[in-house]
């Protein structure tokens, strides 16, 4: 008896060179220039970088791309699934450059996109769009392509976004669209506050996204959200120059997936158009944006720090003499603070068919040239509650 093992000591024994042969097992990787990628900006690494994914993709175990220092040449990447693999990570450490005439990419959609993936990681790196020769053909008048997005997420799942860089993109930075369980954190977006259409990160159709931790400098939108949104997180964001955090455009299909269960919690707005934003299109439409808490935020110059616009129509094309159909609800502004550029700093332009229902503003001051500013309401009921300024309108 006393030569037998226990069986329990058997079992840890055997649970030890176990977990000791897993932390051994060598981590399967595939650096791009092993695969003939070139890290001078020149040469197109086009192809490598598509055999990395397609091994990767086929793989069985957690795989790692790693894309080393250096400038790699990329004309447009589709990185599509459904993979074998369901952790594929995907390191940066140099960066990715897109062809300088925009007239490559012209309307491709996007730059670098995933599709139909699961389980995917990207960290790190710089993304380098080369926006600005479309920039300057839109500024022109010319007839021009409409350009590609840099980074584009799609019917994907499982994704992890941290440290990357986005620089001049000819388009939106970063979208994500029919997606779920996406998180971003540490991202940082550089644009002219000039550049056309070029949103930081636009979410749609998406369930369960995150956005952390991020500083946004660009022509449009920080972040854009757009029909079908639904739990949606965003966090500790830095935003301007650009047009502020905008629910919207809503509105412009008659038949659209709503908005709802939104929370914009401590971000900062420098010299931006607007701060915290609702925006639908003047025409008939059955969608809707409720449930949504934009909790504090700090305004610095901002133009328009709280608004909601329910009769957007650019150009006055398709929608003059419409009410907005979209309907807005139970929308809660708390602790928003800081200064305004224009003398209104809150404007709930609201639909006349479908007037903005249950707005709560609790503990906002926001100032006008050191003064109290005004306020403005069309179309909306709510309450207000603590120290309100601008005086509440409802």
């Amino acid at each position: 008896m006393g030569n037998q093992r226990s069986p329990l000591l058997l079992a840890l024994v055997s649970v030890f060179f176990y977990s000791s042969a897993v932390l051994a097992a060598p981590v399967l990787t595939y650096n791009v220039v092993s695969l003939g990628a070139k890290a001078d900006g020149k040469t197109d690494s086009t192809l490598a970088f598509l055999a990395a994914w397609t091994k990767a993709c086929a793989s069985v175990t957690a795989t790692t791309i790693y894309v080393p220092a250096g400038r790699f040449y990329l004309r447009q990447v589709a990185f599509n699934g459904p993979c074998r693999c369901k952790a594929i990570f995907i390191r940066i450490d140099g960066t990715l450059v897109a062809p300088s005439d925009y007239r490559v990419l012209g309307n491709a959609g996007n730059w670098l996109g995933f599709s139909h993936v699961n389980g995917v990681t990207l960290s790190g790196g710089i993304l380098d769009g080369q926006g600005t020769g479309l920039w300057t053909c839109k500024a022109s008048g010319k007839s021009c392509p409409s350009g590609a997005t840099t980074l584009q997420f799609s019917n994907s799942k499982n994704i992890v976004v941290s440290g990357l860089t986005s620089l001049n993109s000819q388009m939106f930075h970063i979208v994500v669209n029919g997606c779920k369980n996406v998180k971003m954190r540490g991202i940082k977006v550089t644009a002219n506050g000039n550049s056309p259409n070029t949103d930081g990160i636009h979410v749609q159709l998406s369930s369960g996204v995150t956005i952390l931790n991020s500083k946004i400098q660009t022509g449009d939108d920080c972040i854009s959200i757009g029909p079908g949104t639904t739990n949606l997180w965003i966090e500790n964001i830095a935003c301007g120059p650009g047009h502020g955090i905008s629910i919207g455009s809503l509105g412009k299909d008659l038949k659209e997936a709503g908005v709802q269960n939104v929370t914009v919690k401590t971000a900062t707005f420098t010299n931006t158009q607007n701060g915290v934003r609702i925006k639908s299109w003047g025409r008939a439409s059955n969608g809707f944006a409720r449930n949504i808490l934009f909790q504090n935020a700090f305004m610095v110059n901002v133009q328009n720090p709280v608004v909601i616009d329910q009769n957007y129509c650019p150009g006055n094309k398709g929608c003059p003499g419409q009410v907005s159909g979209v309907k807005i609800s139970d929308v809660t502004y708390q602790d928003i603070h800081g200064s305004s550029a224009t003398e209104v700093a809150v404007k709930f332009d609201c639909s006349a068919g479908n007037p903005c229902n249950r707005i709560k503003l609790e503990n906002v001051k926001l100032t006008y040239q050191n003064q109290a500013a005004e306020s403005s309401c069309s179309h909306a009921v709510g309450t207000s509650s603590g120290l309100v300024q601008p005086t509440s309108c409802f």
